[in-house]
């Protein structure tokens, strides 16, 4: 598995941005801002799919220790795009939310870069501090206060979604780094139900507590996406409509494209399709766990930790979402979902992993043949030692 996990986790992802692109044909010429133009998304989607495979290339290639060294760069410049959320006119509110700053031609979503800011810090800070992890400040305190401005940022963006994503993501990371469990636990438990409470008091966020309460009670207000959801899902079956045949992306179900696509796929291609996107998404998170506790260090274990966690939180919550089993939360499905900021980080997350991948099997390449090397160095220190 150790060897071969590389291979099943590019194949599941290929596969799954395959599929991704094949719904995008299907659902977005009936998005509300195509505005005539049916393949307007397939087409930036495609553009976006092919910076990120040269990015993830690019990323493959690296020695992933890169990452280690410019961490202050990604965490600096992750602050200050999310700042810049609020200035206008770089800084874009959409649907009422400061999410996007304008770069030119490209709209660009700074919390995607903020992950790689969190990751890259916490995995370079607990590697650095390894016997220290355990303690109050060094394990706990000054990881958990740097990631929190990151945090904090996102939350007054009112992006609950990728601030939880965040946090959840950090945490795991700092668990694994030996940051003291009695601190860590009470604190996510804290945290969690502080984002229950932040967004009873959001006016916005409110109606889709209740609706995840009561869904067939506000199922034409706040639940509609997430009651047009389960109607998708149900009358896909186990075989589907067929592709292009769904109706629920006929102006019923609002973002069909991107954080609700699942239901459309489950609806046009049935039970068997959505349970293999659920599979593709296992094989993933395994194997690059398999990838990260194979990593040549410790830096590398955490940071491919780190990337497969993000990508297992994210892709848990869109699926929690879209059968409702969760409040609804704008949270895209990775490689699938319509999006060029998140499907540049994803795939730049499987570069990062092929990385620490590469790299252990060269380690191991290498191993055997420096240990005559190593037994000669001994040999001659013990006689040297002798003379004496």
């Amino acid at each position: 598995m150790k060897s071969k996990g590389i291979y099943l986790m590019l194949i599941a992802v290929l596969g799954i941005m395959a599929l991704g692109l094949v719904m995008l044909s299907s659902t977005a010429a009936y998005a509300p801002d195509s505005h005539g133009d049916s393949t307007v998304f397939l087409r930036k989607q495609a553009t976006w799919l092919g910076i990120g495979l040269v990015v993830c290339v690019v990323v493959s290639l690296l020695d992933y220790h890169f990452w280690q060294k410019t961490w202050p760069i990604w965490l600096g410049v992750s602050i200050v795009l999310l700042v810049l959320c609020f200035v206008p006119p770089i800084g874009m509110k959409l649907n009422g939310s400061h999410r996007w700053i304008r770069l030119g031609p490209m709209v660009f979503q700074p919390s995607e870069l903020a992950k790689l800011g969190a990751i890259s810090f916490l995995a370079s800070w607990f590697a650095k501090y390894e016997a220290e992890a355990g303690q109050f400040l060094k394990g706990f305190v000054y990881p958990l206060g740097v990631v929190g401005i990151m945090l904090v940022l996102i939350v007054k963006e009112t992006d609950l979604g990728s601030t939880m994503l965040i946090a959840m993501t950090s945490f795991a990371i700092m668990f694994v780094g030996g940051t003291n469990s009695k601190i860590l636990i009470p604190l996510t438990i804290l945290g969690v139900v502080g984002v229950l409470v932040a967004a009873g008091h959001m006016e916005e966020r409110q109606g889709r507590l209740l609706a995840f309460m009561d869904l067939e009670k506000y199922k034409e207000t706040d639940g509609l996406q997430q009651w047009a959801g389960l109607t998708a899902l149900g009358s896909g079956g186990v075989d589907g409509l067929g592709l292009g045949n769904g109706r629920q992306k006929l102006l019923y179900l609002p973002y069909a494209h991107t954080d609700f696509i699942l239901p459309v796929i489950g609806e046009e291609l049935g039970l068997r399709a959505t349970l293999a996107i659920v599979f593709a998404y296992v094989a993933i998170i395994v194997s690059g766990l398999f990838i990260s506790i194979s990593a040549a260090d410790r830096f590398g274990m955490l940071m491919g930790f780190g990337f497969v966690m993000v990508l297992a939180f994210q892709a848990l919550v869109n699926i929690g979402v879209t059968t409702a089993m969760l409040p609804n939360k704008g949270l895209p499905l990775p490689f699938v979902s319509y999006g060029g900021s998140n499907l540049g980080f994803c795939l730049l997350a499987i570069g990062v992993l092929i990385s620490i991948h590469r790299h252990a099997v060269e380690k191991e390449v290498l191993a055997p043949a420096m240990m005559p090397q190593q037994m000669l160095a001994a040999r001659t220190r013990r006689a040297k030692t002798i003379r004496i």
